[in-house]
């Protein structure tokens, strides 16, 4: 059911009117949440605990029901879904630098320092990200995170970007991801996460990059050799709707639901601490070979990426200067 659509009293009668059947309080509005996360995923985790705070604060008023696993589309299918109002949230990350510009920042290697940065970069930018949102048709209704990335691949430990040399290597279907990835010397591959696995077992490609709860939700120490601790980018994740349909929304319920935005951050980034400990080491457990890479020189590497945002996007070196100097007292 759509966000505007209300079962009617006589809807409701009707329901309560057939013999046999115990009448169950039912929410004015369902909202569906779809997302590409896999079971113990940080994303499946952050929904449901998302919500959870959401039913529990709304009552009959509406209800959240959350579809994990891409069971209602990949993330590019989500955003358009999202705008057709087949689906009333969904959870995008490195994407939406395709749905603008502006979200390209966070794909520019090692802006981010840490997660107190993220949230003074938040606080100071937070209607910049907002506006470019809003302007594609979107809203954000919380920020809460991927992660920061990592490499895996089947051919060898990557210490140094030239290592990387020839490697195919999926990449999320985002422009400046592929460009570092060119930049670094690997064959990047965009491909959506529903089809990593297979493409990983298979060997259409040697190996990916994610965050630890990505790779090991999604058991890709299944089928790969080697993990290189790269943190190369750290990723926001965002709780996006149709800007039209939460619009439409009784403003008690829209500010519920961005309350419990605010909230499932919160929940989110004390949770991935956790799993950045608990997964590594179950990723170890599973034989995988795992090395600390050259993070100087990766960044040393980084410069021309950098040097593109700057003189591609409008206002792009003004960002890359906010940001980091946000950076400064981390």
């Amino acid at each position: 059911m759509k966000l505007s659509q209300y079962l009617s009293g006589a809807a409701l009668a009707a329901i309560i009117a057939v013999p046999g059947i115990t009448p169950v309080a039912a929410a004015e509005m369902t909202l569906k949440f779809g997302h590409v996360g896999a079971p113990g995923s940080l994303y499946e985790e952050t929904v449901n605990a998302y919500a959870e705070c959401a039913n529990s604060a709304l009552g009959d008023k509406a209800e959240v029901q959350v579809f994990g696993s891409s069971q209602l589309g990949k993330d590019k299918e989500l955003l358009q879904k999202l705008k057709l109002g087949q689906v009333d949230f969904s959870l995008p990350s490195s994407i939406m630098s395709s749905v603008d510009d502006v979200f390209g920042i966070f794909e520019m290697p090692y802006i981010i320092k840490d997660r107190d940065h993220m949230r003074r970069v938040q606080g100071a930018m937070m209607d910049k990200f907002q506006e470019a949102a809003n302007k594609n048709g979107y809203r954000i209704v919380g920020l809460v995170e991927n992660g920061f990335r990592h490499i895996t691949n089947n051919v060898r430990p990557v210490n140094k970007p030239e290592d990387l040399k020839g490697i195919k290597l999926r990449t999320p279907n985002g422009a400046w991801r592929v460009k570092m990835f060119k930049e670094y010397g690997a064959n990047p591959t965009p491909m959506a996460f529903a089809d990593v696995f297979t493409a990983l077992q298979t060997g259409v490609i040697d190996g990916q990059e994610n965050p630890y709860a990505q790779i090991a939700s999604a058991k890709f120490q299944e089928v790969q050799k080697y993990l290189s601790i790269t943190g190369h980018v750290y990723t926001p994740a965002y709780i996006l709707a149709s800007e039209k349909s939460f619009a439409k929304l009784p403003e008690d319920v829209q500010a519920t639901l961005t309350d419990c935005g605010s909230k499932a951050q919160d929940f989110a980034y004390k949770r991935a601490a956790e799993l950045e400990t608990e997964l590594l080491q179950v990723i170890k457990d599973a034989g995988v070979e795992v090395n600390d890479a050259d993070k100087d020189a990766f960044i040393e590497a980084s410069k021309p990426i950098y040097e593109a945002f700057g003189s591609e996007v409008e206002g792009g070196q003004d960002m890359i200067d906010e940001v980091l100097g946000l950076g400064k007292s981390s």
